[in-house]
């Protein structure tokens, strides 16, 4: 059988890694601005046209100068976006008839790490066809068209409002948040001047927090991935929700006036119970193989199909693409709603579960009540570098005796991260201490084999 070709850069997400350790350095964006520039410079259709946007990392800067200038040296006009939402990015893209849109962001992680993320003009992930003529393209010397070829870059200063305007149009106009107290975390990072201003022309009260980005704090103990902070801002305002995003702006997880955080598992049980009580079709859901039993089990009690993939939103997408079907995502908060954008989009999936709220006439602690999650337990261990562990007899052995012990009313579940260098141990199961413990032992005995 002959082994698929294995790309040297890009993974489940773009490009991503520490900021001055190769790839992710001024010259080798430089080289890939110049190799994505050639890409799409061969096009029939007169000039062609990438658009550029960032997060608020300090090292964003760096290296949206260095795209820039590798592909205006391809002949390749630039539209500058400044810090936008990764979702956003993609929805410009498309409503500007670009080639493709890039953005400078490494999502959750911390802001000493940095990243590219493409999308292809229609405003999804590229295909792999493309991701591999950029590789090869790398793989060349640069060359730079003649000088009455160069690329021009300009900047599109109303970008974030179009940007509010295309949220707003993704729930029926008559709806309204008058009355609903917001409390909104946008991690430092590059929501912090979008998300407030939607809810806030919806009518909503809204106090907004991780909204004072300075290149450093992005992450940093807030958004989709330390909720604390929103917790007591929810609990001491008296709010009636919370909400908070990741750097990028394409996960979202909430929190309940009661204080309970709300993964992606909940939000996208909400969303999906909503749309069958309004007989809105969607065919099914694509969750991951990281999705909550509890999601399925609820989704299989309203009659609505479900079905597990690989861990990335690239492979939901994939999946919902092939059955046609409108909706799916991950317990992170990456939620994809195909009806209404063309990727995983934070604020519109935040917007569908208040539509489902307020359509009802009920709290998120309500709607999320309908579901009952079962304990999981995470933990990231650390490795040096790649190590195939179904090959490792100590390890199965460790996750035959927790599977034993689970039965039939548990998963376990062995990933290593496409974006960091961990390996994701789960254990899923009824009773909650039985699969901390049972998570602790397995994740000791992986660490001693990757150590």
């Amino acid at each position: 059988m002959v082994k698929a070709k294995e790309k040297q850069y890009f993974g489940t997400d773009g490009i991503r890694g520490r900021v001055g350790s190769h790839p992710i350095t001024p010259d080798f964006m430089l080289k890939l601005g110049w190799a994505a520039g050639k890409v799409f410079a061969n096009n029939d259709k007169g000039r062609s046209k990438i658009l550029i946007g960032k997060d608020t990392r300090i090292s964003g800067y760096m290296f949206e100068a260095a795209l820039e200038a590798g592909l205006t040296s391809a002949g390749v006009d630039i539209n500058l976006l400044g810090p936008m939402p990764t979702p956003a990015v993609a929805y410009l893209t498309r409503t500007f008839h670009a080639q493709a849109g890039i953005v400078i962001s490494a999502s959750h992680n911390p802001y000493d790490d940095n990243g590219i993320k493409f999308f292809a003009g229609d405003g999804t992930k590229l295909p792999d066809e493309v991701e591999f003529a950029i590789e090869e393209y790398l793989g060349k010397d640069i060359t730079t068209v003649d000088s009455q070829f160069i690329g021009k870059a300009s900047r599109i200063n109303d970008a974030g409002g179009r940007y509010i305007e295309y949220c707003k149009s993704t729930i029926p106009s008559e709806f309204k948040l008058a009355g609903l107290k917001i409390v909104v975390d946008c991690a430092h990072g590059s929501t912090y001047n979008i998300a407030s201003n939607v809810l806030r022309e919806l009518g909503a009260s809204v106090t907004t927090i991780g909204a004072s980005p300075n290149g450093l704090n992005i992450n940093e103990n807030c958004g989709s991935t330390s909720p604390e902070q929103l917790v007591k801002e929810v609990l001491a305002e008296k709010a009636d929700l919370g909400i908070a995003f990741d750097g990028d702006g394409d996960r979202v997880v909430m929190v309940d006036h009661l204080g309970n955080v709300v993964d992606g598992d909940e939000i996208i049980y909400v969303i999906a119970r909503d749309r069958r009580r309004r007989n809105v079709g969607f065919g099914g859901v694509a969750g991951t193989l990281m999705s909550n039993l509890g999601l399925q089990l609820g989704l299989e009690a309203l009659d609505i199909p479900f079905t597990r993939v690989n861990v990335g939103d690239r492979y939901v997408m994939a999946e919902l693409k092939s059955r046609k079907w409108q909706l799916g995502g991950e317990s992170s908060g990456h939620i994809i709603c195909l009806d209404v954008a063309s990727t995983g989009d934070g604020i519109v999936a935040a917007l569908q579960v208040l539509y489902a709220m307020v359509s009802c006439g009920c709290s998120l602690h309500e709607l999320t009540g309908k579901m009952s999650k079962f304990p999981q337990t995470m933990i990231n261990v650390r490795m040096t570098q790649k190590q195939d562990l179904s090959k490792n007899a100590s390890v199965q052995d460790a996750i035959k005796a927790v599977e034993a012990t689970l039965g039939k009313k548990g998963r376990v579940l062995l990933r290593p991260s496409g974006t960091e260098p961990v390996v994701r141990v789960m254990v899923e199961g009824e009773d909650e201490s039985m699969v901390a413990k049972l998570a602790q032992q397995l994740a000791a005995s992986v660490e001693e084999a990757v150590s």
